[in-house]
This record gives structure tokens, C-alpha cells and sequence, in this order.
């Protein structure tokens, strides 16, 4: 019964059946896996945002800690190092920084032997902040996932990679 409730919600199958009904000649399976993963992210989007949000941080400042608290000690790394990261873009690095300053969360530090190189790094504050609000993270994440068995989260996880590979692949950006 559960399993009928959620396709007869799920507005992708829809949507799928009134493209087969308005040009029958086009292949609209890849909407079945692609608006699903649209839609789903969307959804995990705004539970994320909520959930860091409640702690007074953005997900780009959120971005920013945990990226200096996976570095280990002494937790720090250069705004070059944090862009490199996989999480964090360069142009918004600064700017993360400035906030994350002001609340206290890091400090700057210049290379003792290059004045030029500036680190940022982790107060006790941020270290703190970051420590509690990354597990509270992964209970939401987990909450999120906890309609799929452990076997289906590493398929999943596996497919996803695969469908990453697969898009990266695909060609420039805009070309088909």
C-alpha cells in the first residue's frame, strides 16, 4: 500500500505520462532518473539549510568549518587550499571568512615564514560549533535516509557516483 501511495504522489510519473501523451516520439526516461535527483536535492536542500541555519551559520560558512576541521590539527588551510577543498568556490572564500571572523569561529594567521600565505583557523569556538553542528548533520542526513536499507544506501551511493562519471563524461558544459 505504501509503495502505491508514493507513486500515485510522485509527480515525476506524471509528468512523464503527459510527455508520453504529447509527443509519444520522444524518449522521456531520462526525466525519470534526472527530475527525481532534482527534485530530491531540492528537498534535501531546504532540510540542510534549515538545519544549519538554526545554529546561526550558512552552508557556505558551514562549507568553510568543516573544511578546516577535516584538515586536522591545527585546523587551518589558506583561502587557496579551502577553494581547492571540493565544497568551497574561490570567489565566495573571503567573504565566508569575514563572517566566520567576526563570530568568532576563526582567526587569520600569516605564515610565520612567508608574511605573504594567510591561513585561517578554527577557534576553540569554531571548533567547538562545527564538532556539534556536524553531527547534528549527519542525524538529519541519516533521518533522511532511513527509508533506504544500508545495501540500498551503498547502491545508491555507487550509482551516484556512476551518474556523476557519466554526466562529467557527457561533454562542455551546454553542449549535447
Amino acid at each position: 500500500m505504501a509503495e502505491r501511495k508514493a507513486t500515485r504522489q510522485d509527480a515525476v510519473t506524471q509528468i512523464v505520462a503527459d510527455w508520453a501523451r504529447e509527443r509519444p516520439e520522444l524518449d522521456t526516461s531520462p526525466l525519470e532518473v534526472l527530475a527525481r535527483l532534482h527534485r530530491s536535492f531540492l528537498r534535501y536542500n531546504t532540510k540542510l539549510n534549515a538545519s544549519i541555519e538554526r545554529h546561526g551559520l550558512s552552508v557556505a560558512g558551514f562549507d568553510v568549518l568543516t573544511a578546516l576541521r577535516r584538515s586536522g590539527t591545527p585546523f587551518r588551510l589558506t583561502a587557496g587550499q579551502l577553494a581547492d577543498s571540493g565544497l568551497v568556490s574561490s570567489a565566495g572564500v573571503t567573504l565566508r571568512m569575514d563572517r566566520l571572523e567576526k563570530d568568532g569561529l576563526i582567526v587569520r594567521e600569516r605564515d610565520a615564514v612567508d608574511r605573504r600565505v594567510v591561513y585561517s583557523r578554527l577557534t576553540d569556538a569554531g571548533l567547538a560549533k562545527v564538532d556539534e553542528v556536524f553531527a547534528e548533520h549527519l542525524d538529519n542526513e541519516n533521518r533522511m535516509l532511513a527509508g533506504l536499507s544500508p545495501s540500498e544506501r551503498r547502491q545508491l551511493a555507487r550509482l551516484l557516483g556512476k551518474l556523476e562519471h557519466s554526466i562529467v563524461d557527457s561533454g562542455p558544459d551546454g553542449e549535447s
